[in-house]
């Protein structure tokens, strides 16, 4: 007996009926009212057929065998023929029963057809308990009869009993009332339980839009109770994010003036310093750091302000990889693109490229080529791959790096590729680090359409 495989899914009864059941919430509330009133109408219907049916179906074929039972009785307790037609007269004027005698024939087998209801049944028992001689019942003879056969001692005895006298009726108008009831009912349900999931599907895409960007504004709360609570508490929280975001960036801007001025200061005082051969190398050092420190602030700065008082709008993707690749171009830097025309997604344009260009630039700053590409997956959004052949990054490394503050360059902030997923992240894509087929790292980026 061999061991179970590692990760292999046990089957079992409730996971099965798991993989049945629906998935979505009208599927679900829908099976919820409807396995109830399946249930219900089966009761009723098993009520009905099996108690209500049953009697009125055995007094209706006890009363008919036991017609053809006296007919019988008669014509054996006259043997005459002018007494025999008589009887047989009387029992089509008084039983509406057509019966015929055929004398010296013998009984031949039938094949049995079963009708709705438990009419054929009682009524093969009726006759046995009254006839107790040889039939054949015959309910395929005539769409408005049933034709009974009798093995008598001389020949045999036709009888042709009218249908409507063993068949209720009713069990055809019942099963229809039932069906009519089940599918009126369940219609209703379907369209009142759709209007309420619509509510939630407006309130999840609502949310899903303001998660990546999209302000649509506030959402109209429609729906139950607990929906427009929902709903209200989500403007209610759409609008704390705004509040935050704007003083937030307020905040920013001033902290941005406050650290600022004072380098814009040192960078005139250090260039207003007398030209000296034995200063020279100091002021080009403390220039260089005063720059640092400018471009570290602006790093901190962004990382803090993100993009989020931006809005999403249909761009060009190809024309944002071509800006951030001639601008890195422009920096010294040898990259390809490959990006077709028409790839057109609703995106926040700035920080879309913030995060493409940092890509290239961590790229360009560890490898000599560097290759950025487009392509589009059919309708569900954009992968665009930015390949180096540089040394690359471990394995175990290459999710620790998109951390804040963990940077492997020299000179670096280590926000870049935080940033970079970060913007990616908020407009429902991701970001993942592979190695890349010229050698070095693979930073790939799913943009959902």
């Amino acid at each position: 007996m061999h061991p179970p495989r590692l990760g292999a899914v046990r089957w079992t009864p409730a996971r099965a009926i798991k993989q049945v059941l629906p998935r979505s919430l009208l599927g679900r509330s829908l099976l919820i009212i409807l396995i109830p009133l399946v249930l219900l109408q089966a009761v009723a219907l098993q009520i009905y057929y099996g108690s209500h049916l049953d009697l009125v179906s055995r007094r209706l074929s006890s009363a008919v065998a036991g017609e053809i039972a006296t007919t019988i009785a008669l014509l054996q307790r006259f043997p005459d023929q002018a007494d025999q037609e008589w009887v047989l007269r009387r029992a089509r004027t008084d039983y509406e029963i057509v019966m015929r005698l055929e004398p010296g024939a013998t009984l031949a087998p039938v094949v049995a057809h079963n009708v709705l209801g438990p009419m054929d049944d009682e009524f093969a028992q009726a006759l046995q308990e009254k006839i107790r001689l040889p039939f054949t019942m015959d309910w395929s003879f005539d769409a408005r009869t049933v034709l009974v056969r009798v093995q008598l001692d001389d020949g045999l005895l036709t009888a042709e009993a009218p249908r409507k006298r063993l068949d209720t009726g009713t069990i055809y108008l019942f099963v229809m009332w039932l069906v009519g009831t089940a599918v009126l009912l369940f219609g209703l349900a379907a369209l009142f339980m759709r209007n309420q999931v619509r509510a939630i599907r407006r309130l999840a895409a609502a949310a899903e839009a303001f998660g990546m960007g999209r302000d649509r504004g506030p959402i109209k709360p429609e729906g139950a109770s607990e929906v427009r609570q929902a709903a209200t508490a989500f403007n209610r929280m759409q609008e704390r994010i705004r509040r935050f975001l704007t003083q937030r960036t307020e905040m920013l801007a001033g902290v941005s003036h406050d650290l600022r001025t004072p380098l814009t200061r040192l960078r005139l005082a250090l260039a207003m310093l007398p030209e000296r051969p034995e200063l020279r190398q100091d002021v080009a050092e403390m220039t260089a750091d005063v720059e640092e420190m400018e471009r570290m602030i602006g790093g901190y700065l962004a990382f803090a302000r993100g993009e989020g008082a931006e809005q999403a709008q249909p761009i060009d993707l190809a024309a944002v990889l071509e800006e951030v690749v001639a601008g890195a171009r422009r920096a010294g830097a040898q990259v390809d693109i490959a990006a077709p025309a028409g790839l057109t997604l609703k995106l926040r344009p700035d920080a879309v490229r913030r995060a493409i260009t940092n890509l290239v630039d961590n790229a360009r700053r560890h490898a000599r080529r560097v290759a950025v590409t487009a392509a589009a997956i059919s309708d569900r959004g954009v992968t665009v791959t930015v390949d180096d052949d540089g040394p690359g990054i471990p394995p175990d490394r290459r999710e620790s790096v998109f951390r804040p503050f963990e940077s492997d360059a020299a000179g670096g902030t280590g926000l870049g590729l935080t940033i970079a997923r970060d913007i990616v992240r908020a407009h429902g894509g991701d970001i993942v680090l592979e190695q890349s087929p010229l050698g070095g790292l693979r930073a790939r980026i799913r943009l959902p359409a």
